[in-house]
């Protein structure tokens, strides 16, 4: 049997408190991200550091990781709200240190910060999504999640282009100290009061594993700036072997950070986990390096350059509204058609970008989104609904985990490609060129293997309802 949940079941009094709370923290994450693709041309004019354009994306990815591997932790310990409300704080103090930075280097300390806060508040979205609500209601609640980054193509290019277009860069990241600051206000009336898991053992914090996953980022984020190709391989090549391993050691753990099945290709669960992550690697050079191509090519103003990328956030949040409602029949088809769809929108951006005029480059950006809209809210809904008996809060958790892995992991492979292209040599027209053809056209195989594990995806879901029909009810 097939439930469809209309969106009016969502307006019940008791869960719109929680969900004004949820879309303000991804609301918050979303529009810094955008906020900060449209200035970065401007921090690296006033504070150089050309060669480590892609680190305050990495740096804040690679906390936000962090943050999302200890949330469980953090709930058992201080509960909901208050962890949700922390993360809101943290995340301001972080912005606040990037308004002050006087180098590339404190801009990325304080994004690294920024992401701590972000990593809590996006891990326990998705937490207090799989506690709080039926299971039929999952994939228009991450819609929901998704209109937050409707919101923020209003609120993120608004604020970074203007701050940037008045040659005031610094004054973006003082409107999201203010933010910040509001929305831990608004979290700490709305959310119930703190209260710890039930039943079992506190966990202990994997601090070992998560250093893995920091020295792998690390890695990767310094093979962007060495000068040597084959140096550049051979850290992006043991910045992939530290995160396998980092996933053995979590199998054999008792406290694990994710399912015992993650990532592997004959679960549910642990396929989505892998078409999470590729879906979240092709998606992210664009928020980093279009908006410098669009100004470097084009002659943007950092404004429009920040609000035609925000077309793709545009897309995600319209095509994930759209199709959220499905059957599962028609949800399965999406989850291969989706990655399709991003790859032709990556290779047109990449073909195009340099012709003039300009006209089909919004279209083919927004492609990009409306593809990973229309397949993320059921490779979300099955990797949560998948999960094996006791392990329904680490699958809930891991969604932001691996979310955050894939940006982190296409940031930093995007930054390899741009400096292999010329890119670090200064933002000359001949670099951007070359760069704004290679960087989207590298991902669109990673873009093409997600459509290969969306219809594999398909087929383990399909059959797991076939015998589980009656409890399910999928």
């Amino acid at each position: 049997m097939s439930t469809t949940v209309g969106w009016s079941a969502l307006l019940k009094p008791q869960w719109l408190p929680l969900l004004v709370a949820l879309v303000g923290g991804v609301l918050l994450h979303s529009m810094n991200v955008l906020m900060l693709a449209t200035v970065l041309p401007s921090i690296v004019e006033d504070v150089g550091g050309t060669a480590m354009m892609s680190w305050p994306t990495t740096a804040f990815l690679a906390s936000s990781i962090v943050a999302a591997t200890c949330t469980g932790h953090l709930t058992v310990r201080l509960g909901a709200r208050t962890a949700f409300c922390a993360g809101a704080v943290v995340f301001g103090i972080g912005a606040l240190i990037c308004a002050v930075a006087p180098s590339m280097g404190v801009v990325v300390a304080g994004r690294f910060i920024q992401g701590f806060g972000g990593g809590v508040l996006s891990a326990m979205a998705y937490v207090l999504v799989s506690n709080a609500f039926p299971e039929p209601m999952w994939p228009r609640v991450a819609a929901l999640l998704s209109g937050a980054w409707s919101m923020s193509v209003l609120v993120g290019p608004l604020v970074g282009g203007a701050f940037a277009t008045w040659g005031n860069w610094r004054g973006a990241f003082y409107a999201v100290t203010v933010l910040a600051a509001l929305l831990a206000v608004v979290a700490a009336r709305a959310l119930p009061r703190a209260r710890a898991e039930k039943g079992g053992p506190a966990r202990v914090m994997p601090f070992g594993r998560v250093a893995l996953i920091c020295l792998a980022i690390a890695v990767m984020s310094a093979a962007s700036v060495v000068s040597l190709p084959l140096t550049k391989f051979g850290l992006f090549l043991t910045a992939v072997v530290l995160l396998i391993v980092m996933i053995l050691f979590d199998r054999r753990s008792t406290a694990p950070l994710f399912p015992s099945d993650a990532f592997s290709p004959r679960s549910v669960t642990g396929m989505a986990m892998s078409f999470a992550l590729l879906v979240s690697i092709a998606y992210s050079p664009l928020s980093i390096f279009v908006p410098i191509f669009l100004q470097g090519l084009h002659g943007f103003d950092p404004l429009a350059a920040g609000y035609t990328v925000a077309g793709a956030s545009m897309g995600w949040t319209v095509s994930s509204l759209v199709v959220s409602g499905w059957s599962p029949r028609a949800a399965g088809r999406m989850l291969a058609v989706g990655p399709l769809a991003m790859a032709v929108g990556l290779a047109g951006v990449a073909l195009l970008m340099t012709t003039k005029p300009v006209l089909v480059l919004p279209v083919l950006i927004a492609l990009v989104g409306l593809g990973i809209g229309a397949c993320w809210g059921f490779g979300v809904q099955r990797l949560m609904g998948g999960a094996r008996r006791g392990e329904g809060d680490l699958a809930a958790s891991a969604v932001a985990t691996v979310q955050q892995t894939g940006f982190a992991l296409g940031a930093a492979a995007a930054g390899i490609v741009s400096t292999l292209a010329g890119l670090s040599r200064g933002l000359s027209t001949h670099g951007i060129a070359s760069a704004a053809f290679w960087v989207p056209v590298s991902f669109v195989p990673v873009a093409l293997i997600a459509a290969f594990a969306g219809a594999r995806l398909a087929l383990l879901a399909g059959r797991s309802d076939g015998k589980n029909q009656p409890v399910s009810g999928r």
